[in-house]
């Protein structure tokens, strides 16, 4: 084996353990953090997969679900199911999903992805402005959900069972 190789493979290796270790702290810390909760949702503009523009301000009055994801994090894809479920059946209710994109590989990437999944719902391509606004989380997944009135009701990051996310959706939608 050459030396670029090498640390191309020792590189991948050390992202892998990283992201399975960063996940590992998230799950044992357990699913919601409060930092943000009670705090209003901040606003963004950002562009959708196929260059339009989407903002925060499109979404008043409907509980909103904000989850930061990539196209290359395992926790993220394993949500993708449980997010189409509840974006089908909350829907008609006023459930939004934004999935933020911070893939790097640009939008076609991800749109491509989006679809072979059957992802039903909003995606946008994220960036550092976004990440900052929202608190300049560490982790991805992180997932917000947003009261219809605009408040933060929850925080969390890494995966969670889609069971017990669709209980907060629920309350949320009351």
């Amino acid at each position: 084996m050459n030396l670029p190789r090498l640390f191309s493979v020792f590189g991948a290796v050390s992202l892998l353990v990283l992201g399975s270790v960063l996940f590992a702290q998230d799950r044992t810390a357990g699913a919601a953090d409060s930092a943000a909760t009670g705090l209003p949702a901040p606003a963004w503009k950002l562009k959708d997969l196929d260059g339009g523009e989407v903002s925060s301000d499109q979404f008043k009055g409907k509980v909103v679900v904000v989850d930061f994801w990539a196209t290359w994090c395992g926790p993220c894809i394993e949500e993708i199911p449980g997010y189409i479920a509840l974006q089908k059946k909350y829907g008609p209710d006023g459930l939004v999903i934004v999935g933020v994109s911070m893939d790097r590989r640009g939008p076609a990437h991800v749109k491509q992805f989006a679809q072979a999944r059957g992802m039903n719902y909003t995606l946008v391509m994220g960036d550092e402005a976004v990440v900052e606004a929202f608190g300049n989380f560490q982790a991805i997944p992180t997932t917000f959900l947003i009261s219809r009135d605009g408040r933060i009701l929850n925080q969390k990051t890494g995966a969670a069972p889609a069971e017990e996310y669709e209980k907060l959706v629920q309350a949320a939608l009351k």
